[in-house]
């Protein structure tokens, strides 16, 4: 339990039981603790105790049963909802919320959409909520710290609903996922910049949240690794974000090659870059990770990677209409592909 003197102590108490259960710590049908077991390991009052179980089987979360104790509620019957748990908004983002939502439409399904800003306590209650409500399935773009993920989803126990992984790196887990290929994404995109530039190479990352980000670090790590192979001697520089790009630092590292890890980010690249009188793609080429609409109704067209939404959009649910079958384990894996444009 969190200590914070700003809050009363039943009340960061149910917060406490309340995430347990949300996160399945406490799972459907297990016993809670019970009476002298709150007074004992919180070290609190008979009252305050039994104030927490009330409020927690008002909310519906616990039910008491006379001479037994309390125990976690069952989720309700299934519901035709899709819920998708995402770490943030982005045209990425928006591109799979789209055709995953084609897709459940077909099915008669509703989606819900939740962010969990990369906190993982809020992805986890967030998904736990979701199964105890009944939804059909929860499609979820983890936390950037997939370690932890990784460990949360093996130990989880979805009752009926089908939870599924998309768009993470971790590919050698056992978890239902489908996902797409980003080393060959990066490898694909870091070839055509080498054959349009003899000059160094650059990556900008998106890196907008707090923490590890295991994805950036992924596509960082196959960029440099790709260029250092390709024996081209060039070098490759990394900047966390669009707003650090100067045209003295284009001039100063020799820059003739940029890989943006967001649509959002090459758009302001490219607007920079033209403003200050550098061509493209005459002196720097411009690459995007990243296929989606904001791309389509940008002029000029930028070069970009397909990350292959609709077909993950597909695959996720293939997954789920297959989850009555015994032993189904389901995993996609896709292949980006490069789109030439302007850039």
């Amino acid at each position: 339990m969190s200590d914070n003197s700003f809050i009363p102590v039943y009340q960061r108490l149910y917060n406490y039981y309340e995430q347990a259960i949300l996160s399945l710590k406490y799972k459907p049908g297990d016993q809670l603790d019970s009476i002298n077991k709150i007074m004992l390991t919180h070290k609190v009052s008979r009252d305050t105790a039994k104030q927490v179980l009330s409020m927690l089987a008002e909310k519906g979360l616990i039910v008491k049963r006379v001479g037994k104790g309390s125990f976690v509620t069952h989720g309700s019957t299934t519901q035709n909802v899709w819920g998708v748990v995402l770490p943030f908004l982005s045209s990425n983002m928006e591109e799979l919320i789209v055709h995953l939502r084609g897709e459940a439409i077909k099915r008669g399904y509703e989606i819900n959409c939740c962010f969990h800003f990369n906190n993982l306590e809020k992805e986890m209650s967030t998904v736990g909520e979701m199964i105890r409500e009944g939804y059909d399935a929860v499609v979820v773009v983890p936390n950037f710290d997939e370690t932890k993920t990784t460990e949360f989803y093996n130990r989880l126990i979805s009752g009926n609903t089908q939870v599924v992984l998309a768009d993470y790196t971790m590919s050698r887990s056992k978890l239902q996922y489908a996902i797409q290929s980003y080393e060959l994404g990066v490898k694909r995109a870091g070839d055509y910049l080498l054959e349009k530039t003899d000059k160094n190479l650059l990556m900008i990352r998106n890196q907008n949240w707090s923490g590890p980000n295991l994805l950036h670090e992924l596509m960082e790590a196959c960029f440099i690794s790709f260029t250092s192979e390709s024996k081209s001697q060039r070098e490759v520089h990394v900047l966390d974000e669009a707003r650090e790009l100067s045209v003295e630092f284009i001039s100063k590292n020799n820059i003739g090659g940029i890989l943006c890890a967001a649509d959002v980010d090459a758009i302001k690249v490219y607007g920079r870059v033209v403003s200050w009188g550098i061509c493209i793609p005459q002196e720097i080429s411009l690459v995007c990770y990243g296929k989606t609409e904001l791309l389509d109704l940008f002029k000029p067209l930028i070069t970009s990677i397909d990350c292959c939404y609709p077909k993950m959009a597909q695959s996720i649910a293939t997954i789920i209409d297959e989850k009555k079958e015994k032993n189904s384990q389901k995993q996609f894996i896709f292949q980006p592909r490069l789109v030439v444009g302007e850039t």
